[in-house]
């Protein structure tokens, strides 16, 4: 047996009877609040006993000493057995042996901090709460207290000497002798000649980036604040937004249907309410048209299902040469469908895809850089690769494609 648990077999035949009537009422006070901590349950047992030591009989003392065991190390915990809760006058039901039992456990561990804690005021309620006059109170009491005294007061004395840089004698090697004219020409020049001439002689680090460039540009004196001004914003003039797309869609739809000659460019450009059935027909109609070159739908906040209409045209469609559906929100699914449509169409010189609602991954880089490898006839593509692999193929290939073009040119 160790010492620690030695110490605590003289504990056994105490007799808590003489310890409580030696207790004055605030000790007793004490161990109730005490015994209020450790299990709520015991402590209002005692709560009624409360100067009355005689009133903690056999019975009820054994389980106040039990609570303290309870709470103590694990190791006192382990050794004590349990004979006392189980002992003549014990609470009924209770066996010995002394394992955690859920009667020693506060039932209330889920609650707030603050809720789990006794009330320790000692004053009647006066009424309810009110915050508002609890804060005013609080307010005036804090303004009320005064201040502590500084253990040193201030009175304002300056100690030591001011600092006064001393002057720098220039030598005779660095002094500078001009002519009576120039010397009076300086003397009275104003703050925006002088940063002129700075600018002028080199001297960029005496002012900002805008007075240097002013002064070198302009052939008049610009910088009327002069070199210790304070640099300020350049003010632009506002640029207005770009007029909408005029164009009419149903007017469109219909030229492209009647394959009409002078219609030559399709541009919905930046339209963002035309119906997806509207472009599905107009993809169609793509199909058996024979005089447009140029087909544009950039932000008109197209999906997968208009890729997969602009795809179905490609394969058809022997005209159309510049294609253009960046700024879109089509997936790498619709991607791949339009680069696998191209692969097929021999006219196409230009596919512009970049741009999209999201990156569309290294798998459709490396189908483009593919089909730009297979497809001599495309000149200029748009489109950012992110991936240093596909990016030099496209480079390569698009260097290629466009060698090839010139020599056919030359032929």
């Amino acid at each position: 047996m160790s010492s620690y648990l030695k110490e605590l077999e003289k504990y056994r035949d105490i007799d808590e009877d003489e310890i409580l009537r030696t207790l004055s009422p605030e000790e007793l006070e004490q161990l109730d609040c005490e015994l209020q901590e450790m299990d709520p349950e015991v402590g209002a047992l005692a709560q009624g006993t409360r100067g009355r030591p005689q009133a903690f009989g056999k019975g009820v003392w054994p389980w106040v000493t039990e609570t303290y065991r309870a709470w103590s190390p694990k190791r006192a915990r382990e050794k004590v057995s349990g004979d006392v809760l189980g002992g003549p006058g014990g609470a009924p039901g209770q066996s010995g042996g002394l394992t955690c039992s859920p009667k020693l456990i506060p039932k209330n561990m889920l609650l707030p901090a603050g809720l789990r804690q006794r009330d320790q005021t000692k004053k009647s309620p006066t009424g309810p709460l009110d915050r508002e006059a609890l804060l005013q109170y609080l307010e005036q009491q804090a303004l009320e207290v005064k201040e502590r005294d500084d253990l040193v007061p201030f009175t304002g004395e300056k100690k030591g000497k001011p600092y006064i840089q001393p002057k720098r004698e220039i030598p005779a090697e660095e002094q500078i002798t001009l002519e009576p004219e120039l010397e009076e020409a300086l003397a009275h020049a104003t703050d925006a000649e002088m940063c002129d001439i700075a600018a002028i002689l080199g001297m960029y680090t005496l002012m900002s980036n805008k007075q240097y460039y002013d002064a070198l540009c302009s052939g008049e004196i610009c910088n009327t604040e002069g070199i210790s001004s304070v640099v300020q914003p350049d003010k632009y003039k506002p640029v207005p937004d770009e007029p909408p797309n005029p164009t009419n869609i149903e007017e469109i739809l219909k030229s492209v249907r009647s394959n009409d000659k002078e219609l030559e460019e399709v541009n919905l450009n930046n339209i963002q309410d035309i119906p997806i059935p509207v472009l599905t027909e107009l993809c169609e109609a793509m199909k058996t048209n024979t005089h447009v070159r140029s087909f544009s739908l950039v932000a008109t906040r197209s999906g997968d299902p208009i890729a997969n209409a602009v795809a179905d045209m490609l394969r058809e469609n022997r005209s159309l040469q510049s294609l253009n559906i960046e700024s879109n929100f089509i997936s790498s699914t619709g991607l791949m469908a339009v680069l696998k449509a191209v692969r097929e169409n021999a006219t196409l010189t230009e596919l512009r895809v970049d741009n999209q609602r999201q990156w569309p991954g290294d798998a459709v880089e490396m189908e483009m850089a593919t089909v730009l490898e297979q497809c001599p006839s495309i000149v200029r593509f748009g489109y950012h690769f992110t991936q240093q692999g596909p990016r030099a193929r496209a480079a390569q290939a698009m260097t290629r494609n466009n060698e090839l073009r010139r020599q056919q040119k030359k032929r």
